[in-house]
């Protein structure tokens, strides 16, 4: 199964390699206009303890800033995604910074290759917020004035 996924994740990376600027398409910025921090925090790997590590980070930044004050944005591609699937472990825990202002988004590059992978599509959290391209979303983010983080 890390096979077929990790296969899938770099078939996916060509494909959007390959892909014309035009279909990179982007959802717009986090409405946060007194934000005087944007960080984008990338996960692009399944380990449970960089899953839990990431939503550390997002969870400390809200602790030591205003919520107002601090832009968070999760971005999951390749198997990073497990942490927003339905069935997560770690869901509540999202959920809960979805609430505080955290904006969490799903490369569906990834879903649409693990659904042609296996033959059905991975279902997730409904309030994950979907980009055709995690990494063009990234990209996006740091030219839009977002630090980014890798934990």
């Amino acid at each position: 199964m890390r096979s077929q996924l990790i296969s899938a994740m770099m078939l996916a990376l060509l494909v959007w390699a390959a892909a014309p600027p035009a279909l990179a398409q982007q959802v717009p910025l986090q409405d946060k206009p007194f934000a005087e921090h944007r960080i984008v925090l990338q996960l692009s790997d399944g380990d449970a303890k960089k899953q839990a590590l990431v939503l550390s980070v997002a969870n400390n930044l809200l602790k030591a800033y205003d919520p107002d004050k601090i832009a968070i944005e999760v971005v999951v591609f390749g198997p990073g995604i497990d942490l927003l699937l339905a069935g997560s472990e770690r869901r509540k825990q999202v959920e809960s910074l979805i609430a505080q202002g955290v904006r969490f988004d799903i490369c569906l590059n990834t879903v649409d290759t693990i659904e042609r992978e296996t033959g059905r599509r991975p279902e997730f959290i409904p309030s994950a917020t979907p980009v055709q391209v995690g990494v063009g979303q990234i990209l996006f983010l740091a030219e839009n004035g977002y630090t980014l983080v890798r934990p």
